[in-house]
């Protein structure tokens, strides 16, 4: 298991961390979710040695990271680290060498991931007269050239068109079924929430989520309530009590209802309308729960009120 265990970190009067916790399995997915400076990047780097935690540490089957461990990380970081003037297969063959494979065992696994990943045509190219796409593809093969035993991989999906997305996805699930736990982040939510066996969600620093996306969606279960009633006027829910209306398209509207709402006052409202066709609590997609779970607690309060 790879777990991190309460990481503080804290540059200047910028509080970074503030005791991130979290653990991914052998042979799972664990996807990481935040806005743009929430703290993904400064947890990757510190389980890689890049940046020094103020307090707590990252373990690996219950012992601390140190340089041996991390040498059998595959790690991809968000900001590109190739070498430009280099061909394409030398270069994802030098980073297996870099991680102990042997000349010929590191011309093999090259091959092999440029062809996985479809740039067996540009292995001798050189990196800078690649798309930026395809230099991801690079960066992606290096990451899994040496077979690691983990993956920390840092937006490995950013760039990639919908090919080189189904290809990423088919290798880390693979990766997954070898025991390997692959740990990434992700803006990209809808691939988080398809690939990943678990999620967690960043905030200000602290991890405001954490669990299955079938979990997080049962701790907000009952509160979307889709109602189809195709004769009903606009605002026709406006004005019930407890009921927030969410969105409304023609007779299609969703609500969000208060704890102590009945929903059958609100199936009432809705008959006296027309004639009701769906009636039924809705699933929250991963999108709206990581907006619940990052939004600002002073501000769901006021929208509350």
């Amino acid at each position: 298991m790879l777990e991190f265990d309460g990481l503080y970190k804290t540059y200047g009067d910028n509080a970074v961390l503030r005791g991130v916790g979290f653990a991914v399995p052998e042979g799972s997915m664990f996807g990481f979710c935040g806005a743009n400076g929430a703290g993904k990047t400064t947890t990757m780097r510190i389980a890689m040695g890049l940046a020094r935690a103020d307090a707590g540490e990252v373990r690996w089957r219950g012992r601390p990271l140190d340089e041996a461990a991390r040498r059998r990380i595959g790690y991809m970081p968000e900001e590109r680290g190739l070498y430009p003037k280099m061909k394409v297969g030398e270069q994802v063959a030098y980073f297996a060498r870099l991680h102990g494979l042997d000349t010929a065992a590191a011309t093999r696994a090259s091959d092999e991931w440029v062809d996985r990943l479809g740039l067996g045509e540009r292995r001798g190219d050189r990196v800078e007269k690649l798309s930026l796409g395809n230099q991801q593809r690079v960066q992606l093969a290096a990451a899994l050239v040496s077979r690691p035993e983990v993956l920390i991989l840092d937006e490995p999906f950013s760039g990639l068109d919908p090919v080189g997305v189904d290809s990423l996805a088919e290798a880390l699930l693979e990766q997954c079924r070898a025991g390997v736990p692959v740990l990434f982040s992700s803006h990209q939510l809808d691939l988080v929430e398809r690939l990943c066996d678990s999620v967690g969600i960043l905030a200000r620093g602290r991890m405001v989520a954490a669990g299955t996306v079938e979990e997080l969606r049962r701790r907000e279960a009952g509160r979307l309530l889709r109602v189809v009633v195709p004769d009903a006027g606009p605002g026709w829910a406006a004005h019930l009590p407890g009921v927030r209306v969410v969105s409304q398209q023609g007779g299609d509207t969703l609500l969000e209802l208060d704890p102590a709402t009945d929903d059958q006052q609100v199936l009432a409202a809705a008959l006296e309308t027309g004639r009701v066709t769906h009636f039924a609590w809705r699933e929250p997609s991963l999108v709206e729960l990581f907006r619940e779970a990052v939004a600002d607690p002073a501000q769901r309060q006021e929208a509350a009120a």
